[in-house]
């Protein structure tokens, strides 16, 4: 296990930044915003809990919590108009300057394809650099379920993620940052693993890992140090 010396300086030298998106890159859990959208807030925030906790499958609680939502094609659409996802504070200015170091930054998330475009759109992220869930919808709009194919729609599904960025890219270190269990677990193979409690504070994650933030500035003054 690195110290945390040694994760600041895989860190200062990674080819690649992966970030979580729900509660770390923007303040909010994208399932329970569309959740409350469609009037079902209240059960499907404490399935989230849950899922966070680590005390259920994530592919279970995110069947679970969609067949409880069932969210139309022009739901979705309409809460991303009326109700965009709210950036953390400071989020932009880290990916600027991950951009201007050459390090290529991933939005790896169980949240869904759509939302984290709008996103990955907001911080100059390709959309090509974004691993997160499809929804699928009938040709009338209605909900039909989610692609189970996806790699994030696993449990260890962001570790997968991130073996196949090393393998596509020959990248020699990766950093996975994130508020939750799935993006703790998703270290190896990721080279570090950097907690986020910015937005919430998850006590597992708090008490297991060695790096543990409230804030991205702390990140950019690691990067200015140099």
């Amino acid at each position: 296990m690195a110290s945390l010396l040694e994760m600041k300086e895989i860190f200062r030298n990674a080819d690649a930044v992966c970030f979580d998106v729900d509660s770390t890159v923007i303040r909010e859990e994208g399932i329970d915003e569309l959740a409350k959208f469609c009037g079902v807030g209240d059960a499907v925030a404490e399935m989230t809990r849950r899922a966070m906790g680590g005390t259920v499958t994530f592919k279970a609680a995110l069947t679970a919590r969609l067949g409880l939502i069932r969210p139309s094609y022009e739901q979705v659409q309409k809460l991303i108009s009326d109700n965009p996802p709210q950036l953390t504070p400071g989020i932009r200015e880290l990916v600027n300057r991950l951009h201007q170091r050459g390090v290529q930054v991933f939005l790896v998330s169980g949240g869904f394809q759509s939302i984290v475009e709008h996103v990955a759109l907001q911080l100059n992220i390709p959309t090509a650099n974004v691993f997160a869930n499809r929804l699928k919808f009938y040709f009338n709009g209605e909900y039909a379920g989610f692609d189970e194919t996806q790699p994030t729609a696993e449990s260890g599904g962001k570790g997968k993620v991130i073996t196949h960025l090393k393998e596509q890219f020959h990248f020699k270190k990766v950093v996975m940052i994130g508020d939750g269990a799935t993006d703790m677990e998703a270290c190896p193979p990721a080279d570090c693993f950097i907690g986020f409690g910015g937005n919430v504070i998850r006590k597992q994650v708090k008490e297991k890992a060695k790096w543990y933030i409230t804030h991205f500035d702390e990140l950019l003054k690691e990067l200015e140090e140099q």
